[in-house]
């Protein structure tokens, strides 16, 4: 089978999307985040499906690659890695409640929430942004399509403008590794440090 046309099309719609992001936003978002970095916060990362695996993905983005050899980390929490924890207050609860639960009385105002849902409407991660609201704790919001309710209670966006799930998840995770490597570049220079990416000889 030859699906060059498919395969030209998907990059396509990909690089329009690409072309529409809100600078704005990410750079709002972005200085969120190096904020509760410089002040030692707490960012709580979450979401289903493979939002979860872009949350899993980031805490190992933020807390290793954007400050590897530097003194200061960031203190990124996945609440979606615990699969044993998860299954207990799914069981036990409901699934609803697996982020919200994690979040009480653990949750400061300094904190910072990075919720994840392509839709905008996944109702535990709804439930666990109204309790960081009710805290006081800023919020951003990484969605697709319209951008649901996360886009609408959020703080800080980190939007893909696309009816579409696959191409919205691909600029989650492009979301996660530009700012990484931005991040880092900009740690290692204000720390008097060279950024050079070593890998595993």
């Amino acid at each position: 089978m030859d699906f060059i046309k498919e395969i030209n099309e998907y990059y396509e719609r990909e690089k329009k999307v690409i072309d529409a992001l809100d600078r704005d936003e990410i750079n709002a978002a972005m200085n969120a985040l190096l904020e509760a970095y410089e002040r030692g916060a707490t960012v709580y990362v979450f979401g289903n499906g493979g939002s979860s695996a872009t949350a899993s993905h980031m805490v190992c983005d933020f807390n290793k690659g954007t400050c590897y050899e530097l003194d200061k980390k960031f203190k990124f929490v996945c609440l979606n890695d615990n699969i044993p924890l998860l299954m207990a207050i799914s069981n036990d609860d409901s699934f609803e409640n697996v982020f919200v639960y994690q979040l009480e009385d653990r949750l400061t105002k300094d904190d910072l929430v990075l919720a994840i849902s392509g839709s905008g409407n996944s109702h535990n991660v709804i439930k666990a942004v109204d309790y960081a609201k009710e805290v006081g704790c800023k919020v951003i919001g990484m969605t697709g399509y319209s951008g649901g309710k996360l886009r609408q209670k959020a703080d800080y966006f980190l939007h893909v403008p696309v009816d579409d799930m696959q191409i919205t998840e691909d600029l989650h995770m492009g979301f996660d590794h530009m700012i990484m490597q931005i991040f880092w570049k900009y740690l290692a220079s204000k720390n008097g440090r060279e950024a050079v990416y070593k890998i595993n000889q």
